[in-house]
């Protein structure tokens, strides 16, 4: 990645404390960090994996000549500046966590960070969110449209449903 050229990068957007805030201030915060953005819809969820308020989640596309290890760090740097604690539970209750999905058609670890993201392909507030940004999109290790994997049966039984979400 020793390029300067702009990367498309998809990543994944969650909050369930005070949601519409650290949202809004996310958003806020990686458009003026990274320029324009195409942001999905908002989608609300329940806790997976653990007993806790629901979750709203989205995507969000972007264009950045950062290298892998430097906006996972940038990102980081964004949680903890909406109050997120590292060393959490992997389930429990977030102020705000982005998580990189992919990072152009980067397949593998670069800078720790897996290539894309496994969540794409196993809950529906990641891939359902996705698919409404680039629903033609291939995910670039099974190679598969976006849309396509949505349509795979286990996504039907995960419940979630699109919020109105005023940006401003």
């Amino acid at each position: 990645m020793g390029n300067s050229a702009d990367t498309r990068v998809y990543l994944s957007l969650g909050s369930n404390i005070d949601r519409e805030h650290h949202i809004r201030s996310g958003l806020d915060t990686l458009e003026a960090a990274f320029g324009e953005l195409t942001i999905s819809p908002v989608y609300e969820s329940e806790a997976v994996g653990f007993d806790g308020d629901a979750f709203y989640n989205l995507v969000v596309g972007m264009t950045t000549a950062l290298p892998v290890g430097a906006l996972e760090t940038r990102l980081k740097a964004i949680e903890k500046d909406h109050g997120r604690v590292r060393g959490e539970k992997k389930f429990s209750s977030r102020t705000l966590d982005i998580d990189i999905l992919t990072y152009g058609d980067v397949i593998g670890s670069v800078d720790g960070v897996q290539l894309p993201r496994d969540e794409i392909l196993k809950h529906a507030f990641v891939l359902k969110p996705l698919v409404d940004l680039v629903p033609d999109g291939r995910h670039p290790e099974t190679g598969q449209a976006y849309r396509d994997i949505l349509e795979g049966s286990h996504f039907a039984a995960q419940k979630l449903w699109v919020v109105p979400f005023e940006r401003y």
